[in-house]
């Protein structure tokens, strides 16, 4: 599932040292709060991890030549 859910959570449970079941539960409620605004806070960060992804790749393919 979490692969399906772009990693988000889990990468910054590891960067900032906290589960990542805590941060799911953080953007659930503060979506609920804040009507949705950490929804799209979460689309930019897993629109960030996909194209430093894509980056990467590049990099390796460039270097492979």
């Amino acid at each position: 599932m979490e692969q399906r859910a772009y990693g988000v959570c889990s990468k910054l449970g590891e960067k900032l040292g906290i589960s990542s079941s805590s941060i799911r539960l953080y953007f659930i409620y503060t979506s609920f709060l804040a009507f949705g605004s950490p929804i799209i806070l979460y689309l930019v960060l897993a629109f960030w991890l996909n194209i430093r992804k894509y980056l990467r790749r590049q990099k390796n393919f460039v270097r492979e030549l």
